[in-house]
């Protein structure tokens, strides 16, 4: 995969120039193989030791001499896939993505939020003051001297309510003594009891997340709300960040690099605009495309093929806009179904909740969408590298049938991870023995149920255009000499070979 514009300095070796047969003619004995070019005396140019083994790129000089060698004998190197050579083409290429790039940079400093709005905790869920803590003692006790009040009154056993508190009664509690390690109150201690059936059970030295409410009597200031996580998930981000660089080498430090930027996106950008009261469809456009831009570019260079493959995805993203949007409005999708999207439209009454969905719809579906466009054009590409003589039509035809095994495979992918995310939902409705009809029909699964077939027409329709674009683009480059011999055709003046009269 080549840049737009590419060069080879890389120095040319020669070698001892090979007399001649006397039944070789003096024309042909030495001709070029793919990209190799002839000057207008007609002889070939880049052989190797005069054997007419060419490579990608070998030129040819002036007088009948091979470029960089002596007696018409030179050095090929080879390049790989190449860009497209055509300067028309890469004019027609920065016409569309120069003024795209141009739109997402003007609409980012537009919409630039300039930092997360100030608001007053409320206490509730996620939005409490946190602070660190560790248990620094343990002490196992009974559960009836700490659980008196939790008999009810009658001794009712028939709710959930009453054979909680019945059970609470019985067996050993843990009675955890916590230290606060950061904030104003750091060194402070208080207790925490732990229920034998409790699903959150603390250890000795086991390092917490302990919430503060400023306004709660002093002994129920603190309360453990969480186990502190940090290092066992560094430890596998390492784990990953070092199978990504070992495999990918530095191909895999760019996509590192472009994952650490669309994060910085969506976190200095994306998130604060949505909180400050941007459209969230306008909002997770630019900056879905911010994303796109950066990480497809990092990531496989600025060439054409790469141009092929932002183009499909930004085609494929304007699809599942138009229908996300369409579609979340005839279903009445509110986007406010549980206490996170709650507390949210809660805290911020002018964010559109629907169109927070839509966003989230055309967020998810990226990740998926440039892996399937780079995969298309790539094949397109190696396509046309095996065989140059492939019109579009065939290129079409052959990346489609890659495409379609493709297809299958993603959009299980997605169906299975949307699916894997609502799990405990799906087990609640499985509980309540309730039909399909009735599951599909709730908010909460008819939220995922648009999510995943919209992300999923998007992926689908991504295949065909970007197979037609790359097909397109692949077959107008044309050689610079209409007489070079293309990639793949057998050697027609290969080593010791005659010309045929």
């Amino acid at each position: 995969m080549g840049p737009l514009i590419s060069c080879d300095d890389r120095p040319v070796t020669t070698s001892p120039q090979r007399p001649r047969n006397p039944g070789d003619h003096p024309d042909h004995s030495d001709r070029a193989g793919h990209d190799g070019h002839s000057d207008h005396s007609g002889h070939g140019h880049g052989g190797h030791d005069g054997h007419g083994r060419s490579g990608h790129g070998g030129h040819g000089g002036h007088g009948g001499h091979g470029h960089g060698g002596h007696g018409g004998h030179g050095h090929a190197h080879s390049h790989g896939p190449a860009a497209p050579g055509s300067r028309h083409l890469r004019k027609v290429i920065a016409a569309v993505l120069i003024p795209f790039a141009a739109a997402v940079v003007i609409g980012m400093a537009v919409l630039w939020p300039g930092g997360t709005p100030d608001h007053s905790r409320t206490g509730v869920g996620f939005d409490r003051q946190t602070q660190q803590g560790q248990v620094v003692r343990l002490e196992r006790v009974d559960c009836k001297d700490v659980n008196a009040a939790q008999v009810p009154p009658t001794g009712d056993t028939s709710t959930p309510e009453g054979r909680e508190a019945v059970q609470s009664q019985n067996g050993q509690c843990k009675k955890a003594t916590v230290e606060v390690r950061s904030g104003p109150d750091r060194g402070r201690t208080f207790v925490e009891i732990v229920q034998p059936g409790a699903p959150r059970q603390l250890s000795d030295g086991q390092e917490v997340v302990v919430a503060y409410a400023p306004d709660a009597p002093r002994d129920l200031q603190y309360s453990v709300i969480d186990v502190n996580r940090k290092l066992p998930l560094a430890l596998l981000a390492g784990i990953f960040a070092v199978a990504v660089v070992l495999v990918g080498r530095l191909r895999g430090v760019t996509a590192l690099i472009a994952l650490v930027v669309s994060f910085a996106v969506l976190t200095l950008f994306i998130l604060p605009a949505i909180l400050q009261g941007s459209n969230p469809l306008l909002v997770a456009v630019v900056g879905a495309s911010a994303i796109m831009l950066i990480a497809l570019y990092m990531c496989h260079g600025l060439t054409a093929r790469t141009s092929v493959a932002v183009l499909g995805t930004l085609v494929s993203l304007v699809l599942i806009g138009l229908l996300g949007s369409l579609f979340i409005d005839w279903a009445f999708l509110s986007g406010n179904t549980d206490d996170n999207t709650g507390l949210i439209h809660g805290l911020y009454p002018h964010i559109d909740m629907s169109g927070l969905l839509l966003a989230g719809v055309i967020i998810g579906s990226l990740g998926v969408l440039d892996d399937v466009t780079v995969t298309q054009t790539s094949a397109v590409w190696e396509l046309h590298q095996a065989d140059p003589a492939m019109g579009p039509r065939d290129l079409y035809r052959a990346g489609i049938r890659i495409g379609r095994d493709h297809i299958a495979s993603v959009v299980n992918t997605l169906v299975l991870a949307y699916a894997g995310a609502a799990l405990p939902l799906l087990l609640l409705f499985s509980i309540a023995q309730s039909s399909v009809g009735t599951v599909a029909n709730s908010e909460l699964v008819a939220e995922e149920i648009v999510r995943t077939l919209v992300g999923s027409i998007g992926l689908v329709a991504s295949v065909p255009v970007t197979t037609a674009l790359a097909a397109l683009v692949v077959s107008a480059d044309r050689p610079v000499s209409p007489t070079a011999t293309p990639a793949g055709v057998p050697g027609r003046g290969g080593r010791g070979r005659r010309r045929k009269r």
